[in-house]
């Protein structure tokens, strides 16, 4: 038996999606599970189409002003009430036993941070190529934050497990990050407390609307690698700060 387990849903104009993900999502769910959805104002029937499901794991709130899908799922994350959190985009699919096998694969490894791979359902007109995690990378730290930085790097927020454990290294975002799955690996790699799962776990949707397929100018790379720089040295700072105070309070 596995221990209760908080999705985390950011949703936005999703209306032509969400139900088959969240269809996917709670075949997969015990009573003691919970599905949080934060909506970032949507405009469409997504938030009809939410609250037509009467699961009762199905918790939604709704933000008052639209501030991105980063912070969203910020706010997602910090209303969970469960030790284990799994991120989930809107507009996938779950593949069946993807819950159980993320979470025995971090009982089994013992990391804070699970990500696997996915299929590809490609709805669009580009020819779009993705990455993949492999099992033997995970503890190549170096190399892992290294693909980060040259933005080759496959990790994505709706492949990842969490352990609450990581909540004191990750929360708050920072305000500039555009990538809260890259904060995450960033953080979970320099704690070197990440593993790679080769299995896809789920059916991730390649179509005109995707925030993280969006190609940006080379301003807007140059500016993203500045970030990462300092994202190091916030994570750098954070895990300072908990090893001081574990340290004085083992002393006393």
């Amino acid at each position: 038996m596995r221990e209760p387990v908080s999705i985390c849903m950011a949703s936005y104009n999703g209306e032509q999606y969400i139900k088959n993900q969240i269809s996917s999502i709670l075949e997969q769910l015990t009573q003691d599970d919970e599905l949080i959805i934060v909506d970032d104002c949507s405009s469409d029937s997504t938030v009809e189409i939410i609250k037509a499901f009467t699961a009762l794991s199905i918790k939604l709130y709704h933000n008052n002003i639209n501030i991105g899908y980063v912070k969203t799922f910020e706010k997602a994350v910090s209303l969970s009430k469960n030790n284990i959190i799994c991120l989930a985009d809107q507009d996938d699919i779950w593949i069946k036993g993807r819950l159980e096998l993320l979470y025995q694969t971090l009982k089994k490894e013992n990391v804070l941070v699970v990500a696997s791979n996915f299929q590809v359902k490609n709805e669009s007109q580009n020819n779009v190529k993705f990455l993949k995690l492999k099992h033997e990378d995970s503890k190549d730290l170096l190399g892992n934050i290294k693909r980060i930085f040259l933005g080759r790097s496959a990790y994505y927020g709706c492949t990842m497990m969490i352990d609450r454990k990581i909540f004191k290294y990750i929360l708050p975002f920072p305000i500039y990050t555009e990538a809260h799955d890259l904060w995450i690996a960033m953080t979970a790699n320099l704690l070197k407390s990440i593993y790679h799962l080769n299995d896809n776990t789920l059916v991730y949707r390649v179509h005109q609307n995707n925030s993280s397929l969006k190609k940006r100018k080379l301003t807007q790379k140059l500016i993203a690698r500045y970030y990462f720089c300092k994202n190091i040295l916030i994570i750098l700072k954070r895990i300072n700060k908990f090893f001081l105070l574990f340290n004085s309070s083992s002393t006393l």
